[in-house]
């Protein structure tokens, strides 16, 4: 027999995990289309040179990349962002411009797995393409605001930063040609520390002055609210500027729509990724920040350049779902418990089968979640069990003409004389 193995960073999903999983997608999903947001799909397998040197050098190593039977070199997405590029110089005169997307789809990494991180892993991105101003920068952060919103979590802070401005900054030390590096490097503050991040600024600038000057940057927001931050920023700097300028008016808006106490600016925030170009972010839930950023992004104004003639700059974030589920599930979050297959479940004996498969039609058509156990030859110490392992909280049996709904935990039971009646219990 062929043993059932998974590979290494890939796994199961059993319905206990998968039903919120598919609860959660739907509402965003929901949410996304108030915001006037479509949806698309693209390949899971591009050619490799639609993937390879995209995201840089950390990701190029973690792509999956091999020939196929018939000998071209393709790879599986390492994100939903690129293959979007991609997409968008593909069928940019089908589309409406601006054009704005949802995905929810599966990409791969080949990195180490961890806690909240796998190969496989589950994406929900939104953009906007085709605009580059302060107002789409803004529909993306108040999507962001609105997803964590509807999903009731409270306790989350979005970082930003801006890419552009780290660069003027860069500029300004005459360290601007080194940008890519330092980025990465910086990138990497939150799990190395910054006396390893010291250290290797100090061989990417050359001397301990840069490296203490990057460092007096990123850190600057440390203590200080968004606008102090940025004066900060600002006298870094040596002046005011478009990125600054930029950041001033969103949180002008951020403020005007009374979601500021959510966002703060953090410079230490720089994405690994090489394709952003200015506004960037990360999100991190305040009861358990080690798991790292449940929901990022940025402007990326290039990236479809590689692809195609026109102009599309673009903005968007991604919600990493999988690594939300393991912080909510380790949060004892109420979204992750809310997983039980059905409202009520239907218990009848053989003689009793077109009663019990007429109320189960029944009660469906009033909106309950119903499922109706297709054994009833078993006994009941059987049909408890598929109700506990399928989180059924109630069963409906049937008693001298009336309907009985027990409360499966309480083992107390209620008497109905009408489906309307056992509907209002599961309610």
């Amino acid at each position: 027999m062929i043993e059932p193995l998974v590979l290494k960073g890939f796994r199961d999903s059993l319905p206990m995990q998968e039903i919120p999983k598919k609860r959660i997608q739907r509402k965003l999903e929901e949410l996304f289309e108030t915001f006037g947001f479509v949806p698309i799909d693209t390949p899971t397998l591009e050619y490799e040179s639609v993937l390879l040197g995209k995201g840089g050098g950390e990701t190029d190593k973690q792509i999956f990349h091999f020939e196929d039977n018939g000998g071209r070199k393709v790879a599986l997405r390492f994100d939903l962002t690129v293959p979007f590029a991609r997409f968008m110089a593909a069928h940019y005169q089908e589309l409406a411009i601006p054009f704005k997307r949802y995905h929810i789809a599966k990409a791969y990494r080949g990195e180490n797995p961890q806690k909240g991180r796998y190969r496989e892993f589950i994406q929900c991105d939104f953009d906007i393409v085709g605009v580059d101003s302060t107002e789409a920068d803004f529909e993306i952060l108040s999507l962001m605001y609105s997803s964590f919103k509807t999903l009731g979590i409270d306790r989350y802070t979005f970082h930003i930063a801006h890419r552009g401005l780290f660069n003027d900054f860069l500029e300004q030390k005459g360290i601007r040609d080194r940008s890519v590096d330092i980025l990465r490097t910086v990138d990497k503050l939150r799990k190395i520390g910054s006396d390893k991040v010291r250290e290797l600024l100090c061989e990417i600038t050359g001397d301990e002055e840069g490296s203490q000057a990057v460092l007096e940057y990123v850190t600057a927001g440390e203590g200080h609210g968004f606008e102090e931050t940025l004066d900060v920023i600002e006298a870094l700097v040596g002046r005011k500027t478009e990125s600054s300028i930029r950041l001033r008016e969103l949180y002008y808006l951020l403020k005007k729509a009374g979601i500021e106490s959510h966002f703060t600016l953090d410079p230490s925030i720089t994405r690994g990724l090489d394709y952003y170009t200015g506004i960037v972010y990360e999100t991190f839930l305040d009861d358990i920040e080690s798991i790292g950023s449940v929901c990022s992004g940025g402007r990326y104004n290039n990236l479809a350049s590689l692809y195609s003639k026109e102009n599309l700059p673009g903005v968007g974030a991604s919600i990493g779902l999988d690594r939300l589920m393991a912080a909510l599930e380790e949060l004892s979050s109420p979204l992750v418990k809310e997983n039980a297959s059905a409202d009520i479940v239907v218990f009848y004996r053989t003689e009793e089968k077109e009663l019990a498969v007429l109320s189960a039609f029944s009660l469906r058509a009033m909106g309950v979640r119903t499922d109706l156990y297709l054994l009833p030859e078993k006994k009941m110490k059987a049909q408890y069990e598929y109700a506990e392992k399928n989180r059924i909280a109630r069963a409906l049996s049937f008693k001298d003409g009336r309907y009985v709904v027990k409360d499966l935990a309480t083992r107390e039971s209620h008497d109905a004389t009408t489906l309307e009646e056992v509907a209002a219990l599961c309610r």
